[in-house]
């Protein structure tokens, strides 16, 4: 077989025309593209790709333990989420969402996403009063990352709302 023989059995001709039809429109008119518009916006699509992984060697690791469950997100210096778990996104359901073992799962999850951006150092701000607290940081610490600062950011009321006026029976 020649070259051209060759390169025309390998690449057919895109002529026949594809019809697409809008789903739940049963009997309306459709659109109408030929095979070449659809391989050309399929290979727009697949140029994308995914997002190039940034080195970070610094970062801020927001801890949300509440009474419920643990979320841990690992931001930049910015503040731009580079990665995030939580105890209900990891598999816990029900009470085992706020455990501490759980909240060390979480950090581990996290820590596997963050494998190629080379976080070494965090600021940890941690925010709740549930029982994950310290077994997130102490995770954080175990999975090599070094812990600059701990800070708790708990809203706290500084008096709160007007009480409820006194009952009289």
């Amino acid at each position: 077989m020649t070259e051209e023989a060759q390169e025309k059995a390998t690449k057919p001709e895109v002529t026949e025309a594809v019809t697409k039809q809008k789903p739940g429109k049963a009997g309306s008119a459709s659109t109408t593209k030929s095979a070449a518009e659809v391989a050309s916006s399929d290979r727009r699509r697949s140029k994308k790709g995914k997002k190039k992984r940034r080195v970070v060697p610094l970062g801020h690791a927001h801890i949300l333990a509440s009474y419920n469950n643990t979320i841990v997100s690992i931001t930049d210096p910015n503040g731009d989420v580079l990665a995030w778990s939580s105890a209900g996104k990891v598999g816990f359901k029900g009470p085992k969402k706020s455990t501490p073992y759980a909240a060390g799962v979480v950090v581990r999850d996290v820590m596997e996403k963050l494998a190629d951006t080379g976080l070494k150092e965090v600021d940890v701000f941690v925010q709740g009063v549930g029982s994950g607290r310290e077994a997130a940081i102490r995770a954080l610490h175990v999975n090599g990352v070094t812990i600059n600062l701990i800070k708790d950011i708990t809203p706290m009321p500084h008096n709160g709302p007007r009480p409820k006026k006194v009952r009289r029976v």
